[in-house]
């Protein structure tokens, strides 16, 4: 028996199958991380086609550093409070797969596939030593990933992050080479998209893509290219990160600083929503009606 409904298998097909196919239109993919259920929401609402959850936006929202410190029923309840409010495809950053085994990671995923969700992004390191899987380790759970997805009748889309550019061994060239080796690996193990963390310059972005031959996410940083020159260089995916979180902090700490220093309001009533607007993102959306905003 499967651990999801028919009917529930039977929506969460098409939408998976909707936002995999996202990944292979010749206009980029632009995809924005919510931390939380009104972030989601003002994403939906500005009709990005698809949302994913932010780790680090959404874990230190509840109190905890970016990784696995907080536990995996307190965070899957989170995502699917998000999932709860969309009616487009939503994909989960699960970070490792909360589990030092295969099997911990799947009970994870088939989790996270109950709330809704239809995609994963997950990391091939431990927040909490900085250090590498072994690259075999990786692959074993993305190839399960895959087969539980196939089992259950939901094809669910793998974003497979490496993290080799900021901690394999080696010099530069051969971090470069390390994320290429265990892209290609995830690529070819079942994930349907290959995600390089801290790529940022043009050329090397330019020799990843060429090197995969298969959609490439890429995160807004500093330093990224604009949207047309990554479609240029041909990245698939571009995902906002962390970076909405930090944008909104920011906005309170000039906010706050403006109160205390000149007395003024400007950075809190400036450009911001109403009452109204607020409690309305908490209704869940519906299909058909994105038409009505």
């Amino acid at each position: 028996m499967t651990f999801l409904s028919k009917f529930t298998v039977k929506a969460q097909k098409g939408k998976a199958e909707e936002f995999r196919e996202l990944h292979h239109r010749k206009r980029i993919l632009i995809l924005p991380n919510g931390w939380d259920v009104p972030s989601a929401r003002v994403f939906e609402d500005a009709g990005f086609p698809a949302i994913a959850t932010s780790s680090a936006g959404m874990l230190v929202s509840l109190g905890y550093p970016d990784g696995e410190v907080i536990g995996r029923d307190e965070f899957v309840s989170a995502v699917g409070r998000i999932a709860g409010v969309l009616s487009v495809p939503l994909s989960a950053d699960i970070v490792a797969g909360f589990g030092k085994t295969t099997k911990d990671v799947l009970i994870t995923v088939k989790a996270i596939l109950k709330t809704g969700a239809v995609g994963i992004n997950i990391e091939d390191f431990a927040h909490a030593t900085k250090k590498l899987y072994p690259i075999e380790k990786q692959v074993r759970n993305v190839k399960a990933i895959r087969k539980i997805g196939e089992t259950v009748g939901v094809p669910i889309v793998i974003n497979a992050r490496t993290d080799a550019l900021r901690y394999a061994e080696g010099d530069e060239e051969a971090r470069f080479k390390e994320a290429i080796r265990r892209a290609t690996a995830y690529r070819d193990a079942g994930a349907d998209c290959v995600y390089p963390m801290g790529l940022t310059d043009p050329a090397s972005i330019a020799s990843f893509v060429l090197a995969l031959d298969f959609p490439v996410n890429v995160m807004v940083r500093k330093g990224l290219p604009e949207i047309s020159v990554l479609q240029r260089l041909g990245v698939a995916r571009v995902s906002f990160g962390p970076s909405p979180s930090y944008a909104a902090m920011g906005l309170l700490k000039r906010a706050a600083k403006e109160v205390l220093g000149k007395g003024t309001y400007e950075n809190l009533v400036e450009g911001a929503i109403t009452f109204d607007e607020l409690n309305a993102l908490t209704v869940p959306r519906t299909r058909g009606s994105e038409n009505q905003h």
